[in-house]
């Protein structure tokens, strides 16, 4: 009976996954109008299952981006995990997101869609960019008079950068991300020579840590 229950729940977690998937898709493809036999039709299942794990197209839609932002923020802290500088944390977590609108276009996508929502998220980068933030002013490392302003800005630079990198295929992100993140530093009370030392160290590789 086991074995049955847990074959049942692994097709019913497949199902949902498969119509969080086709949420994200539809979201980053600009498509959130379509009727919900198109939903079930791009995650390849049948019509029923819909309505077995969301009662609305805004409830599928909300898990979509949520479960981006979870994925997201599980990797920014496995990137950040060997660092105890708050000041190098933060950057390095800043920096890794702008290559990833380059690196997952999709995903860059749906976060883009929420915009300025996603500066007031409890998951992903905001929540962590918070944080380290707060450690990094703590520890000195830091200089700023009020902590939401900061948020705003680096949020505001964030979304900014994913939506010009989108705009500029032919543009090198990689340098962009780190000019912006070098001028963010100079804001926060670096000098310029740590600036320039922080924004543009090796990273970890990004490419294995979302696969497909």
């Amino acid at each position: 009976m086991t074995e049955i229950t847990t074959r049942a729940e692994r097709r019913k977690l497949a199902t949902r996954q498969a119509l969080v998937r086709a949420g994200q898709q539809l979201i980053a493809e600009g498509r959130t109008d379509v009727p919900v036999l198109t939903i079930t039709q791009v995650a390849d299942v049948g019509m029923g299952s819909f309505y077995n794990h969301f009662q609305t197209k805004d409830e599928l839609y909300r898990a979509a981006v949520d479960e981006a932002l979870e994925l997201q923020g599980l990797v920014l802290d496995a990137w950040t995990r060997d660092l105890d500088d708050p000041a190098e944390a933060f950057i390095r977590s800043f920096r890794m997101v702008g290559r990833l609108h380059r690196l997952q276009p999709r995903l860059s996508r749906v976060l883009l869609s929420r915009g300025p929502a996603l500066a007031m998220s409890d998951h992903g980068l905001a929540p962590r960019a918070r944080r380290d933030l707060e450690h990094a002013r703590d520890a000195g490392r830091f200089r700023f008079p009020d902590l939401e302003s900061v948020l705003v800005i680096v949020a505001g630079a964030t979304l900014m950068l994913g939506q010009a990198i989108h705009d500029r295929p032919d543009q090198d992100d990689a340098e962009m991300v780190d000019r912006v993140a070098e001028d963010l530093l100079r804001l926060l009370g670096l000098s310029d020579d740590e600036a320039a030392e922080l924004a543009h160290q090796l990273l970890p590789p990004i490419e294995p840590a979302f696969g497909d």
